[in-house]
C-alpha cells in the first residue's frame, strides 16, 4: 500500500535579485546564520546545534505569515563555489519537506542572488498560503541581504555584537524578574508602557512575547519599539526587535543566566544582556547631527543600548536579592 507521503508533489521556487554588492560578502552574511535575526526581518532567532567544517544544523524560529514557526535545517557550505545548501530536518505543518540553495553569481560589475526552494505540502490546499508567504519572505530576505551589503562601508563595522554581564545572588530570581516585563513600568524608571501578549508555550518549547515598550530617554523623550521575545524558562530570554529604533536596519538580543556551581567560592549566578545591532549609514546624520559618522553611531548605540540594559540588570540584581533576603515559609 502506498503512503500518503509519496503522492506529495514537490514544488520549486526561484527568487532572485541583482546587486552590485561583492559576491563573497553576500555569501559570508548568508553563512553567519547567527547574525540572520539582526539582518533578516523575518528571522527571530538562531541556535546553532552542530558544526563542524563545511556543515552545521541549527534550529531556527521566524515569523511566516504573522506566527513565530520554528523547524531544524541542515547545511553545507561551499566558499569556494559560493553556495550554501540546505534542508530542513524537522519541519512544520503546512510543510511537509523544504531544502534549497544559496547561490551568489558573480555578473561583470555585481551578483546575481539565487535563491532556490523545493518543497512540498501536507494538504495540496495550504498551497497557495505557503507559496504566498514563501515568496513574501524571501523578498524580504533578499532585500535586506543586498541593503547591507551594498553599503560603502565594511559590513563588521555596521553589524556587530556587545553584551554587558552583572552577578546577581540568583539567575532564576533575575530570569522571573526579565520575564515578566508587563511589570517593568513599575519597575523600570526607563519604561513608560509595555503592552504584553504571550502564547502559551508546548512541552519543551520556549513561550512567546509579542511586546511593545515605550522607553523614556534621559532629555524626557519617548520612542516605541515592538519585538518578539522567546522564553526559555531558566536559560535565556531572546528577542527580535520588529520596530527598531531609526539608526537601525535590525536588532536582535538576549537575555542569558548563567547558574554558578555553588561549591565554587564565589557562590553568585550571572545575567548577561547581549545586543546583535545593524546600522542603517543612511539615518545616521538624520539622528545624530550633520557630520557624524559610524564610529559615531557604534559609540552612541553601545551606550545608549547598553544603559538600558545595565539599569535592567540592576533592578533584575536588587529584585533577586530581595527574594534571597525575605525569610522561607
Amino acid at each position: 500500500m502506498s503512503r500518503p507521503e509519496e503522492h506529495r508533489v514537490e514544488h520549486r521556487v526561484v527568487h532572485t535579485r541583482k546587486t552590485p554588492a561583492p559576491a563573497r560578502r553576500l555569501y559570508e552574511l548568508v553563512a553567519r546564520a547567527e547574525l540572520w535575526p539582526a539582518v533578516f526581518e523575518p528571522a527571530v532567532h538562531v541556535r546553532i546545534l552542530e558544526r563542524d567544517r563545511g556543515t552545521e544544523r541549527f534550529q531556527i524560529w521566524a515569523s511566516v505569515a504573522g506566527q513565530v514557526k520554528t523547524w531544524t535545517s541542515r547545511r553545507t557550505l561551499d566558499p569556494d563555489a559560493l553556495r550554501v545548501t540546505f534542508r530542513q530536518e524537522r519541519t512544520q505543518p503546512p510543510i511537509a519537506s523544504m531544502g534549497g540553495s544559496w547561490e551568489f553569481r558573480e555578473d561583470g560589475g555585481g551578483t546575481e542572488i539565487v535563491l532556490t526552494h523545493d518543497f512540498a505540502a501536507v494538504d495540496e490546499a495550504a498551497l497557495p498560503g505557503l507559496r504566498a508567504a514563501l515568496d513574501a519572505n524571501s523578498e524580504k530576505e533578499l532585500a535586506a541581504l543586498a541593503r547591507l551589503a551594498e553599503q560603502q562601508h565594511p559590513v563588521e563595522e555596521l553589524l556587530f555584537t556587545f553584551e554587558d554581564t552583572l552577578q546577581v545572588p540568583s539567575a532564576d530570581d533575575a530570569y522571573a524578574f526579565i520575564e515578566r516585563s508587563d511589570l517593568w513600568p513599575d519597575r523600570l524608571p526607563h519604561v513608560g508602557k509595555v503592552t504584553l501578549t504571550e502564547e502559551a508555550a508546548d512541552t519543551g518549547s520556549p513561550g512567546v512575547q509579542d511586546m511593545t515598550m515605550e522607553t523614556v530617554t534621559a532629555d524626557g523623550s519617548t520612542h516605541t519599539t515592538r519585538s518578539i521575545r522567546l522564553c526559555f524558562p531558566g536559560e535565556s530570554i531572546v528577542y527580535k526587535q520588529l520596530v527598531p529604533p531609526a539608526l537601525l536596519s535590525g536588532h536582535s538580543g538576549a537575555w542569558l543566566f548563567d547558574k554558578n556551581d555553588k561549591n565554587d567560592k564565589n557562590d553568585k549566578d550571572t545575567v548577561t544582556a547581549r545586543h546583535t545591532v545593524a546600522i542603517d549609514p543612511t539615518r545616521i546624520e538624520e539622528v545624530l547631527g550633520e557630520g557624524t559618522t559610524v564610529a559615531d553611531a557604534r559609540a552612541y548605540l553601545r551606550e545608549a543600548l547598553g544603559a538600558n540594559s545595565r539599569a535592567t540588570l540592576n533592578h533584575a540584581a536588587a529584585a533577586a536579592a530581595a527574594a534571597a533576603a525575605r525569610p522561607a515559609p
